[in-house]
């Protein structure tokens, strides 16, 4: 079994020379998308196209962006991500439509095991992390491997999210947990302001 064929069924696996050449080729394209003048959007909108392995329309992503991999990450139509985003992308990633992601978030695809003797090469193990459409997640929220983040849901800021979060949750903290459910009566928060 080769090491992709590791990774996909969860079990431990560790770097070979050809994951660490894409490493370099994604981190170069990342690189060039870093240090584009903010004037090069069209630029940049193709730079996007290139490092992620599908990403939909009206995408805007901020720089700086930190990753590994990038053909591992799909992204939804009209999601904004903000600036240092860090992306370890060693497995799949999937962001939905429609995010929002805040400054400095980390979403993790992948650990190392606890326990020293079983990591002596760097050994890692790696899931999925899926962030479902019209999810909002707050600055310097840390997303780890496995985490399912449901439709429309709200993660807060400085949260470590741990465990799936259900759709229309609002939830965070360290670990992240869920508060209260977003319901219609949250549409109205803002009635009778003027504008």
């Amino acid at each position: 079994m080769n090491m992709e064929e590791r990774k996909a069924k969860g079990m431990l696996w560790t770097d070979t020379p050809e994951a660490m050449e894409a490493q370099k080729k994604a981190r170069g394209l990342a690189f060039d998308f870093n240090h584009l003048h903010p004037s090069k959007a069209d630029e940049r909108a193709a730079l996007i196209r290139e490092i992620f392995g599908s990403v939909g329309k009206d995408v805007w992503i901020e720089p700086p962006l930190t990753l590994a991999f990038g053909k591992t990450v799909t992204i939804g139509e009209g999601t904004y991500i903000n600036s240092n985003l860090t992306l370890v992308d060693d497995y799949k990633i999937d962001i939905g439509a429609h995010v929002l992601i805040a400054p400095n978030v980390t979403i993790c695809t992948t650990g190392h095991p606890l326990h020293y003797k079983l990591r002596p090469h760097g050994e890692m193990y790696s899931k999925q992390v899926v962030i479902g459409d019209h999810v909002w997640i707050g600055s310097n929220v840390v997303i780890m491997p496995g985490v399912t983040i449901g439709a429309h849901s709200v993660i807060g800021a400085g949260s470590i999210v741990t465990k799936d979060v259900p759709a229309d949750s609002l939830a965070m903290g360290v670990p992240c947990r869920v508060i209260r459910e977003i319901t219609d009566e949250d549409l109205h928060a803002f009635d009778g302001q003027e504008g």
